[in-house]
């Protein structure tokens, strides 16, 4: 149900104003302006209790506790302590900048050792601007040497706004609607897990069996920019601006969960989300010691009113300021030293070119066009999707593979990289040190990708998701109606339970040279379901043939995975049957990507190499099978298959 509208708009925003901020301190309350916005905080606690705006007395949702509207939040373990969920409240208030342009506010819980609560010292901030229409928060997490072991499984910002105002939600582009009401949710029948509702009695019949999920609406850290929602009858827009990914868990390719019903509105800086416990990021040790700063990140409020479709054009300066913002990081007006500035930082430059002849036989080198290169904590190759703990800078090259990554804090890095389309990760054999005005240029680097001869054959690309594959329409009555027909159609609720109905009996046959993978490989390797909780393993076929076969080598099969969740694949070649699998992936993955809309998780590269006479002249047949067969959601999406000849010498 989109409703955006393509009509001729003019924006009208609340003009800047040139009045100076203030700041009123009350029993119990902190109270910021500047013309545009009015913030209020509890006093010790740091809770953003209200939010006025634009005739709105509070955006926020006062049907809620004053601690359940604006607040961070910490899910966290030790081992006496399983999943903790603590609202992180200040026990110190202190005003740390105070002029005509610029307030800075703390509110910070400190640690006592003596109590089992979360052992962490953390220092929120929040910021107000002159003339800007919004408010900045962020917050300094630190540990000591002495402290206990623990865990920190999601960390993050949330707003609760009023229901009955914001009802409009706003993702991307393509990704926005009028929404269903947690009302709507209530009545509706749950299905495989509780975040999934089909909506069987909401109040507007237009949601009547609609499938309503959290996790349909989340995006990759690199895309997950900005944010909202929209109230119609104010014309009012609510969004989160997140400027940069430095702070963020795993990379640019890790997925997080953004705006959903509530209405909720999310900056989420560390989750297990589309990773599971694979994501060693943010476990310590006893007496590890540790500091990050998340954050800032902008909540921006707009107006329009004019047009009587607001939602296009706010939509439109809200992405407008997120470009700003972006723009000015890393920011100049935080006061805290453990955020530098811009002139406290450094930058690094070079050229990433890509040594493979097979892919480009008249050239044994060449640029390696829009690969994501970046610098993160050291660490082995592709280690930075499980980092958390430190920070992650990251840029894309041009075509003739340049980059340049500027902003980034003075430390210890590996430079790691990856491009779409080809196999395998990328690490600098060198350490990088950033020092403060640092200015490095690495020159060429070439990437080698893992490779043993010509390609023989091959399924899918290799771009670490398997958004290429075959992926089936929804079940019509349990849909969403937004991703009918839309880029994202793996968005849609239950896809896993079509590959039985397209495989009841047989398991997938993929025929290099006559199949499609687009059309006839599945986008995961699901279990079959044969009664409500009891499922069985499947095994998948890919037949091909060979005219000769070359003895006395060993032929190399690429695999990579774009998920698993407590999966385990055996490979046989031409035995099916073999008391023993020759190749196996282990025991892997917690991702939880298939059953949450991720059309990718963590990437898993393996690499077989196949002796000669496990194949023979004519059809062979490869094997794969996924044995974990738990539930629906044990399962595997591949990313990209390849066969290699050995090379004649």
């Amino acid at each position: 149900m989109y409703l955006g509208s393509s009509v001729t708009y003019k924006l009208y925003l609340l003009q800047p104003t040139t009045k100076s901020i203030k700041l009123h301190i009350y029993n119990g309350y902190v109270v910021m302006g500047n013309g545009l916005i009015k913030v209020t905080l509890s006093n010790p606690g740091g809770m953003v209790t209200g939010i006025e705006y634009n005739g709105i007395d509070n955006v926020l949702d006062v049907h809620q506790k004053e601690s359940r509207r604006g607040y961070w939040d910490v899910v966290w373990d030790r081992p006496s302590i399983k999943g903790a969920f603590e609202q992180i409240q200040g026990t110190n208030f202190k005003v740390i900048a105070q002029d005509e342009d610029k307030i800075e506010l703390s509110f910070k819980k400190t640690y006592d050792h003596h109590d089992t609560s979360l052992p962490l010292n953390i220092d929120k901030r929040f910021i107000m601007l002159r003339g800007e229409s919004g408010f900045y928060t962020y917050a300094i997490f630190e540990r000591l040497e002495d402290w206990p072991e623990f865990h920190i499984g999601e960390a993050r910002v949330a707003f609760k706004l009023r229901e009955k105002l914001f009802n409009y939600m706003a993702v991307s582009d393509t990704i926005q609607r009028l929404m269903p009401t947690n009302y709507d949710r209530e009545r509706g029948h749950r299905l495989d897990y509780k975040e999934a509702v089909v909506l069987t009695r909401p109040k507007d019949s237009r949601f009547e069996g609609e499938v309503d999920d959290k996790y349909q609406y989340s995006k990759d850290n690199k895309d997950n920019h900005l944010h909202g929602w929209i109230c119609p009858k104010n014309k009012v827009g609510f969004w989160v601006i997140i400027p940069s990914d430095e702070f963020r868990t795993g990379g640019p390719f890790k997925q997080e969960l953004t705006s959903h019903v509530g209405p909720t509105a999310l900056a989420v800086f560390d989750s297990h989300h589309y990773a599971g416990e694979t994501l060693t990021g943010l476990k310590f040790k006893k007496g590890e010691p540790w500091k990050k700063v998340f954050g800032p990140v902008f909540i921006y409020l707009n107006s329009n009113s004019d047009s009587e479709e607001p939602h296009e054009a706010l939509w439109k300066d809200a992405k407008n300021q997120m470009e700003i913002e972006t723009k000015r990081w890393p920011y100049d007006f935080p006061v805290s030293i453990d955020f530098p500035h811009a002139d406290q930082r450094g930058s690094v430059n070079g050229r990433l070119l890509i040594n493979d002849r097979y892919i480009d036989p008249n050239r044994r080198q060449f640029p390696a066009k829009s690969a994501y290169v970046g610098l993160a904590p050291p660490g082995d190759e592709g280690s930075w999707q499980l980092d958390g703990k430190g920070y992650q800078f990251w840029n894309q090259t041009d075509e003739q593979g340049y980059f340049n990554i500027t902003g980034i804090r003075q430390g210890n890095y590996n430079l790691f990289a990856w491009v779409p389309t080809v196999f395998g990760d990328y690490k600098y054999e060198a350490e990088i040190e950033i020092k403060r005005g640092s200015e490095i240029n690495l020159g060429n680097l070439v990437f080698t990708p893992p490779r043993n001869g010509p390609t023989l054959w091959e399924i899918g690309i290799s771009d670490r998701t398997a958004a290429e594959f075959y992926i089936p329409d929804p079940i019509p009555s349990l849909r969403n109606y937004l991703f009918d027909n839309h880029t994202d159609k793996w968005r849609q609720y239950g896809l896993w339970n079509q590959y039985a109905d397209l495989y009841p009996n047989q398991d997938l046959l993929y025929t290099v040279g006559v199949s499609d993978y687009s059309k006839d490989w599945f986008f995961a390797h699901v279990n079959r379901k044969v009664s409500d909780n009891e499922f069985e393993p499947t095994t998948w076929r890919i037949q091909f043939d060979l005219d000769n076969v070359i003895r006395g080598r060993s032929y190399t099969l690429r695999l990579a995975l774009a998920s698993a969740d407590y999966a385990h694949l055996q490979i046989r070649v031409n035995r099916e049957n073999s008391p023993r699998p020759p190749f196996s992936t282990g025991g892997l993955g917690r991702d939880n990507a298939i059953a949450r809309h991720g059309i990718h998780g963590l990437y898993w590269p393996f690499s077989f190499d196949i002796p000669w006479y496990m194949l023979v002249q004519g059809r062979n047949t490869i094997f794969l099978k996924q044995v974990h067969a738990l539930t629906a959601f044990n399962g595997i999406m591949y990313d990209y298959l390849r066969l290699e000849e050995p090379l004649e010498f």
